[in-house]
């Protein structure tokens, strides 16, 4: 991939975030796309398609089974690759060695572009480095904000895990928490243990985490009641997903506790869980504008040698905050799998 043209010094300017995405943001068709590992997206006859030759671009993620965050990003990836006549091949694993399989699996199918989450970049490294040696343009989403840049990705989408922890952190004070445990799903995961991190450093009172094995929910669920009663100074629990906080509301009640919980990502169900008072707040992403932009960038590029973020700045989709007094407006759109 030619990217000589790129200016590559650091700046100290902050990460472009809404104007960068305004200008990629082009209105296209919805669709659902469920299914398993290795699919392929819709037939390519969205009104309003591109009138560009077909491309091809693999989507490959960190899904674990069952984590329905990943259904949201694939139905703003399969908007835009209907809108921009992409076929999208979707893939995943929660295995960093199985992930990057997945996308030498894309090389050798000599695919037209690659979106690729960086939830253990070290793991990506090298068949990141194949791929842009074949001449395939990769671009990030979701996971690796911090490491994009030096695997020399073409862009980045998503927000900056540790700023999105600080901002919780801050918003924990404003309640008036004392003790709070981050519980995460996935040990080894650098975005989750970014957004803990964060929310340690900013949080005035008492924070630790707690690892639970997310692909497994009885066991999160569990898990997290037997800490509750363990220690009962516990306050907050901080879910880093929306099935994880649906499941920490059932740990609060089985443990007779009287910890509030506050999430990162949504769903319709915490959307729901919101309004009745059984969540206090979440912190949103943005997961279908991630893969949407993902996917958009990638035509961009290929047809109008388009980047975004300056070649150097992530496109940042988050945080914001979803609370008793906004959660009526973005329900709208949770209902529908895409908020």
């Amino acid at each position: 991939m030619d990217r000589t043209f790129r200016p590559r010094s650091r700046r100290v300017a902050p990460p472009v975030a809404l104007a960068a995405a305004s200008a990629l943001l082009i209105a296209g068709c919805s669709s659902s796309s469920g299914g398993k590992k290795a699919e392929e997206g819709g037939d390519g006859a969205a009104a309003g398609k591109a009138n560009t030759p077909q491309m091809t671009v693999a989507l490959v993620t960190h899904q674990a089974p069952g984590d329905t965050f990943w259904d949201i990003v694939r139905k703003g990836a399969q908007a835009a690759a209907d809108k921009d006549n992409v076929k999208l091949v979707y893939s995943a694993d929660p295995n960093a060695g199985n992930q990057a399989n997945l996308i030498q699996n894309a090389i050798d199918q000599k695919v037209d572009g690659i979106a690729v989450t960086l939830a253990k970049p070290d793991a990506m490294k090298d068949v990141i480095a194949k791929a842009e040696k074949a001449g395939i343009p990769v671009v990030g989403l979701n996971s690796g904000t911090d490491e994009w840049e030096e695997l020399n990705l073409l862009s980045f989408f998503g927000q900056d895990e540790s700023v999105a922890g600080e901002a919780l952190g801050k918003r924990l004070n404003e309640t008036g928490a004392k003790h709070a445990v981050c519980v995460i799903h996935e040990q080894g995961n650098i975005g989750l243990e970014s957004r803990c991190a964060g929310v340690a450093k900013t949080f005035e009172g008492k924070a630790e985490t707690l690892n639970v094995n997310g692909t497994d929910m009885p066991s999160v669920k569990s898990t997290i009641t037997a800490k509750l009663r363990q220690d009962d100074s516990i306050d907050e629990v901080v879910t880093l997903g929306a099935p994880f906080a649906m499941t920490a509301v059932q740990s609060v009640a089985d443990a007779d506790s009287e910890a509030k919980i506050a999430t990162f990502d949504m769903n319709k169900e915490l959307t729901d869980a919101i309004k009745k008072g059984d969540i206090e707040f979440a912190v949103d992403q943005q997961p279908y504008l991630q893969g949407y932009l993902a996917i958009d960038s990638l035509w961009l590029y290929r047809n109008n040698g388009n980047y975004s973020g300056g070649g150097e700045q992530p496109v940042l989709t988050g945080p914001a905050f979803v609370d008793e007094s906004n959660v009526d407006a973005v329900a709208e759109f949770a209902s529908k799998g895409t908020r």
